[in-house]
């Protein structure tokens, strides 16, 4: 008797004690998701969210605010009323996000920030493809909220097309407009152009022209022969002898003698900017090391987060078949008569 209680002792403290492990890992893992200053709010996309999933990072200007917390569709959170037709706001994306305030700080009430022309748009990051959810001020007159037929249940952000969506409706649109262009009657307008331009020459009077060309050379000739060239020439040594005096002034010298001294100071900063290319190579250099340096010390810490978590798969699953054997042992051997 004293045995067996004694074994359903140890058997109620083991599980405990697998329940306080339990426990302080979830807490371990989740601890990031537990804080109190998270506000949720959500806005709704009409593009493809593919390589957005929960737990993507949610940034304001490339600095982390939040995470993404949900991924649905509008049809499916908020339902169409009996006998209202299948608006296209149904045909939304639903993205639900946390915001951390304590990380966003000082900042107007959230209406008021919408109204300035806060607005989300899905961004990846560099070439890796790697999708977030990414907060910025535009034009709000330009990206106006949409009008929705439900009642959100968090506050609403609204949201704009990214930057890749709006370069793809910018070519759609020029190559429906340059579908609706008529090449054939454009082409069939520019050949009678050309036939009437031609016509129009054969038909000129080439004779009448050239005699206006040639009274138009004597007249000038006549007002050359006619023109007072003393006095010209007059006029133009005084403006030479002007223009002698500028170039022999004391301010023209000042203002050589300053771009000499700005040429002095722009010679030696092109010297000194080898030295400070060098040391932003170096600083590159150190941080590229500084990385995979981290890179290598991170590597064999997760490698012994999964076993870890792998032997505690194990033992859970062994004290959850036989929590006995697992505490005391296997059974002793059947004596005789037994």
């Amino acid at each position: 008797m004293a045995q067996s209680r004694r074994v359903q002792f140890s058997v109620g403290l083991l599980v405990l004690l697998g329940l306080s492990l339990a426990v302080g890992f979830v807490i371990f893992l989740a601890g990031d998701r537990l804080r109190q200053s998270d506000v949720l709010f959500e806005t709704y996309l009409r593009e493809s969210v593919q390589g957005l999933e929960v737990g993507s990072s949610v940034r304001y200007r490339g600095v982390a605010v939040g995470r993404v917390t949900e991924i649905g569709l509008a049809s499916a959170e908020y339902r169409r009323p009996e006998g209202q037709p299948f608006a296209s706001a149904f045909q939304l994306v639903i993205v639900r996000f946390a915001l951390d305030m304590a990380r966003v700080g000082d900042v107007p009430r959230m209406d008021l920030a919408v109204a300035q022309g806060l607005r989300a748009r899905l961004a990846s990051q560099g070439i890796t493809g790697v999708a977030y959810l990414e907060l910025d001020f535009v034009d709000p007159d330009r990206f106006l909220p949409p009008d929705l037929p439900w009642t959100p249940r968090y506050a609403v952000i609204p949201a704009m097309p990214s930057t890749v969506a709006q370069a793809q409706n910018t070519l759609e649109q020029v190559m429906r407009q340059l579908q609706d262009v008529d090449i054939a009657a454009l082409a069939g307008n520019f050949d009678a152009l050309l036939v009437a331009l031609r016509e129009a020459a054969r038909g000129a009077d080439l004779g009448t022209v050239l005699g206006e060309a040639a009274g138009l050379l004597r007249e000038g000739r006549a007002a050359l022969a006619g023109a007072e060239l003393p006095a010209l020439a007059a006029e133009l040594r005084a403006t030479g002898a002007a223009t002698r005096g500028v170039l022999e002034g004391q301010e023209l010298r000042a203002t050589l003698l300053t771009l000499a001294r700005a040429s002095e100071d722009l010679r030696a900063t092109a010297q000194r900017l080898p030295a400070t290319l060098a040391q932003i190579e170096a600083m590159l250099r150190a941080a590229r090391g500084t990385t995979a340096d981290l890179q290598s010390e991170l590597a064999p810490l997760l490698r012994d987060l999964r076993s870890t978590t792998a032997n505690l798969r194990d033992t859970t699953e062994a004290l959850r078949r036989s929590p006995s054997q697992a505490l005391l042992g296997a059974p002793p051997p059947a004596g005789p008569g037994r």
